[in-house]
């Protein structure tokens, strides 16, 4: 659309500005939808603002940004789309002026109700993207008497047809970015290894510690409950170490029987037993040069206990059915989530292994005692099922994050990954639901819970999470975190420090 001649040439450089400025971030959409609705608003002299989207499939509207004294209400509403100047607009695929709202049959009062919020007057514009309408802008309230204009009008359907460029490019940015994410993850799938999240002090506290043991040789025996990402601090030793361009081989001591688990470590030669057509390899023989993780290691047997010491202190063996010794340089991890030194006690693990194997300990805590790293794990795992089940979820609402973070998560990790996968395939667009989540909390033992299971800091833990991941995405710029978040600066700041949210 080419500008008329009722734009005056202030209005006409700030079209410029925000143009120039809304096609060169791409990097969060909300942030750039704020921002524009902050222009237009500024640009007519309206008091309150938001911007609706349109969702074909259920045929609603939902607020996706709303400005003004009301704006966090207005956020909870969804419109239908027959209802309302919303609707109408999206119906038509035609902008309006309404200077007499209450008197305008296609005015819809039940967002008005709700929130207290009276609505005087109204540009309402679409949003399209090749013809076809997406979404609405809707200024509220001129700020002089008379009434919005017919020049009002023109700015606004000038910044309507931004928004939704650069709502669609943003849309493509932030999926090439996810699915890039996506990709550098599966390449280091693909590698064996697996992407760590740590936001948590704890978790960075062991990273540190990983950091500072990685360049030694000695053994180390990596302690916590199933689930919590035990394989993931080895990867890390190894990926941190000199040894990081040799192999990394892993064993799961429980998962084999006690028969073919020595020849599984060790090897065997043909004609070791029965079924032994050919020499084999075992798993120190490939890990030479590199490391080895021995996962379930207080599943291992005693009958293999001995041979595993003579392994850590001459580093030699020999293959089931030779006398021939074998020498590698191998670092050995271990791991288990059993009570090791309980298993010393009862002499069912030796005394001897176990100092060998416990020179360097590191005990890596349970999920509901790093509840700082929750919500990063949810969102990481709800970018990857969005992949896998074909589905473009946004986010989680506030009920299924506050019910996440409640939740005690006994199976840790891996439990947060099956529910989070669950929710994405029983779930709809555009957000996780808290009863997508199919979490029964109540019925979670108390020693299982946190201490402090108040909704309050509940959702203070949400809170917090969320603003400095805002914050975050604005290189700490609070005034335009603020216009994300829909609230003041001076209250954004009060958060700031009332949450002890700090700039890493």
């Amino acid at each position: 659309m080419t500008p008329s001649k009722t734009i005056d040439t202030d209005k006409l450089n700030a079209l410029i500005e925000i143009n120039t400025l809304i096609n060169s971030n791409y990097s969060d959409v909300n942030a750039l939808l704020a921002y524009i609705l902050e222009s237009a608003m500024r640009l007519v002299e309206g008091e309150a603002s938001s911007l609706l989207l349109v969702d074909s499939d259920k045929k609603t509207l939902r607020f996706e940004v709303a400005l003004g004294p009301k704006g966090l209400e207005a956020k909870k509403f969804v419109v239908r789309m027959d209802e309302g100047i919303a609707g109408w607009v999206v119906k038509n695929n035609r902008s309006l002026i309404v200077n007499d709202v209450a008197n305008d049959p296609r005015y819809s009062p039940a967002v008005q109700k709700s929130t207290g919020y009276e609505t005087r007057n109204m540009l309402a514009v679409p949003m399209r993207v090749k013809n076809e309408c997406i979404g609405v802008i809707e200024i509220l309230n001129k700020e002089t008497e008379a009434g919005f204009t017919h020049a009002d009008l023109e700015v606004i359907e000038i910044l309507a047809n931004q928004a939704a460029i650069a709502y669609q490019n943003a849309q493509h940015y932030q999926r090439s970015r996810d699915e890039i994410a996506i990709l550098q993850d599966q390449i280091a799938t693909d590698r064996g290894y697996h992407t760590l999240i740590a936001r948590s002090p704890v978790i960075l506290e062991k990273l540190d510690i990983v950091e500072r043991v990685a360049k030694s040789d000695s053994s180390v025996l990596i302690l916590g409950e199933s689930g919590v990402g035990k394989e993931l601090f080895a990867e890390q030793l190894h990926l941190k170490s000199d040894r990081a361009g040799r192999p990394f081989v892993r064993v799961n001591c429980a998962a084999l029987p006690e028969g073919l688990l020595e020849s599984e470590l060790f090897g065997h030669v043909k004609g070791a037993f029965t079924d032994a057509v050919s020499n084999r390899k075992g798993r120190f023989e490939m890990a030479d040069t590199g490391t080895i993780f021995l996962d379930e290691i207080g599943d291992l047997p005693l009958s293999l206990q001995s041979k595993l010491l003579r392994v850590i202190q001459n580093k030699s063996f020999e293959k089931v059915g030779s006398s021939d010794t074998i020498t590698v340089d191998v670092r050995i991890v271990a791991a288990t989530n059993r009570d090791i030194e309980k298993l010393v006690e009862e002499q069912k693990f030796r005394s001897d292994l176990y100092y060998r194997l416990n020179v360097l300990p590191l005990y890596v805590p349970p999920l509901r005692q790093r509840i700082e790293d929750i919500p990063e794990l949810a969102q990481f795992f709800l970018k990857k099922f969005n992949r896998e089940v074909k589905k473009e979820f946004l986010g989680f609402s506030e009920g299924a994050m506050s019910a996440i973070l409640a939740y005690s998560w006994p199976g840790n990790i891996r439990e947060l990954e099956n529910t989070v996968e669950r929710a994405c395939v029983i779930g709809k667009p555009p957000y996780v639901r808290e009863e997508d989540l199919l979490l029964n909390i109540r019925s979670m033992p108390d020693n299982n819970t946190y201490t402090d299971k108040s909704l309050k800091s509940v959702l203070n833990l949400f809170k917090k999470h969320y603003i400095q991941k805002v914050l975050e995405e604005n290189e700490w710029n609070q005034t335009s975190a603020a216009g994300v978040l829909d609230i003041q600066r001076t209250y954004l700041s009060r958060l700031i420090k009332e949450l002890e949210i700090k700039e890493k």
